[in-house]
């Protein structure tokens, strides 16, 4: 996933790094020859490691016709810039930022991805980074070199510097500026979303890793796998000490990792998650936990106070390293598998458009004010039943159920059908205008239909996270749902776990059969 930094140097197997200097330099100069020796040394396992390569990904068709854009700034970290501009984009669009992995290039991300395809049904900017063998032998964004991971420096600096010149040169939005990306380019979102706060809305990082997790090729080795494990308020730290300066709010981040990714092990999806709810102030148990697309990916959610997801874990099911996408025409699918590392599974940035609101055709939500008193009147083993106050000058409502739009009504009550037993939905409305578009939405409510079987599941701890039945914070595992404490995180401790409903464990060591 990632090696050591070549910027400017020439074509030797191991060439020799211009970067400047750590910021403790070695005390004598012979041992800085030797710990460059072991770093380079080291470099070329995690080549092979990291980026679990057997050859050059193949190449891509292209298909997404990408814009290079040059004099964006002085462009400190050498970094190329392409954009993706629909045929129609909305008045001052939202921007979003895609960060390719390592081996990868801007055309091939934009062409699997399927963020282009979703710009056009949307009305956003696509902004593809891209870095090259100048600056890592393995084209991976340097997010664990000092030189690039800190504000006003490097490849970062250069990425902001795209972000100034999107919204001089192409009109975009300020304020709805979004940044993704897979494995180092996730990596590097991390980066993004801790160094300019004051730039980035929200972030998607696609199997990455959180940020501050190492400044060398040697940290970052460890960091990808077996993971690093941190307190979630050590994890916070790290990012606040990014921008001193800045009091938030916080970017909201959404985290997609496959559960069979050995590349970059699903533990730093944990991490992740760790960070970014203690920045926000937010336990490290789920809000509420559901399932999406055709994989039934398991779905966690962390909600900050007014009702909004401030942090959301998307955890893939059956997949490795890579982005994941579902080709098709469908409104939930997009992108293409005709590359490495975009496996057939669902589409991630569909999600993650979502996530970042821009499903509404380049508008912002209308005028009229979120419902109040949203509440569950009733539920059976396959419906619930809905109510809600009315608002002044609506024509109807839109009912959404785990963060998608289902059904609208023309008064303030809905019943929910065709639902499983047992299962649990979160739910939020909002109004209707004569203008046809949606106000704010409500405060969400979460309720379970009727009919449960209880489910026991005995195994270690380790794989109960793996299998996404609990959670890992701080070397210590919790139950997802009740939170209970099952001990530490590993293969030595057995616990049972009893589900009921769908999607809630509790300790059951004794009570299972």
């Amino acid at each position: 996933m990632q090696s050591p930094p070549t910027r400017g140097a020439a074509a030797p197997p191991c060439p020799a790094s211009s970067a400047p200097p750590p910021a403790d330099p070695l005390p004598h100069p012979a041992e800085r020859v030797w710990r460059a020796l072991l770093s380079r040394l080291v470099a070329v396992v995690v080549l092979a490691l990291g980026a679990a390569l057997t050859g050059p990904a193949p190449a891509a068709h292209a298909t997404a016709g990408l814009i290079g854009v040059t004099g964006f700034g002085t462009n400190p970290g050498q970094l190329n810039m392409y954009v993706y501009r629909p045929a129609s984009p909305a008045p001052n669009p939202a921007v979003v930022f895609a960060l390719h992995g390592c081996t990868q290039n801007a055309q091939g991300y934009a062409d699997h991805s399927g963020l282009p395809e979703l710009a056009d049904r949307y009305g956003f900017l696509v902004v593809f980074a891209e870095t090259t063998t100048s600056n890592n032998l393995n084209k991976c964004f340097n997010w664990f070199q000092t030189g690039d991971n800190r504000r006003g420096r490097g490849e970062a600096a250069s990425i902001r510097q795209m972000a100034a010149h999107t919204v001089s040169a192409f009109g975009a939005d300020p304020r709805r500026t979004y940044v993704t990306g897979l494995s180092a380019g996730g990596a590097m979102t991390s980066v993004m979303l801790a160094t300019y706060p004051d730039v980035f809305r929200a972030g998607a990082v696609v199997a990455g890793l959180p940020y501050g997790c190492a400044d060398d090729v040697l940290g970052a080795y460890s960091c990808m796998s077996p993971g690093t494990d941190l307190a979630p308020a050590q994890w916070a730290e790290r990012v606040r000490d990014a921008h001193p300066s800045w009091s938030g709010p916080w970017p909201r981040v959404a985290v997609w990792h496959g559960d069979r990714d050995t590349t970059v092990v699903p533990r730093n999806a944990d991490e992740l998650r760790d960070q970014w709810t203690a920045l926000h102030g937010l336990p490290q148990t789920p809000s509420r936990t559901s399932v999406i697309g055709p994989n039934s990916t398991r779905h966690e959610e962390y909600l900050a106070g007014d009702g909004s997801v401030a942090v959301e874990v998307n955890r893939v099911p059956g997949i490795g390293h890579g982005t994941p996408v579902d080709p098709g025409s469908g409104t939930q699918q997009c992108g293409s598998t005709g590359a490495a590392y975009f496996p057939d599974s669902i589409c991630s940035s569909y999600w993650i458009t979502r996530f970042f609101g821009l499903e509404d055709p380049g508008s912002e939500p209308g005028s009229l004010p979120a419902p109040t008193g949203l509440a569950t009147t009733g539920t059976t083993d396959t419906s619930i039943g809905l109510s809600w106050n009315p608002v002044d000058g609506a024509t109807g409502y839109a009912v959404h159920r785990d963060g998608s739009p289902i059904a609208t009504s023309g008064s303030t009550s809905y019943t929910d059908t065709g639902l499983s037993p047992g299962s649990s939905h979160t739910y939020a409305v909002a109004a209707l205008g004569a203008d046809g578009r949606t106000g704010r939405l409500s405060g969400a409510v979460t309720a379970r239909t009727t009919g449960a079987t209880a489910a026991c599941w005995t195994a270690t701890n380790y794989a109960h996270v793996q299998a996404g039945r609990a959670t890992t914070s701080g070397g210590l595992t919790h139950a997802v749902g009740s939170g209970q404490n099952m001990g530490l995180y590993n293969t030595f401790v057995t616990r049972t776990l009893k589900e009921s409903p769908v999607g809630y464990f509790t300790v059951a060591d004794t009570t299972c059969p």
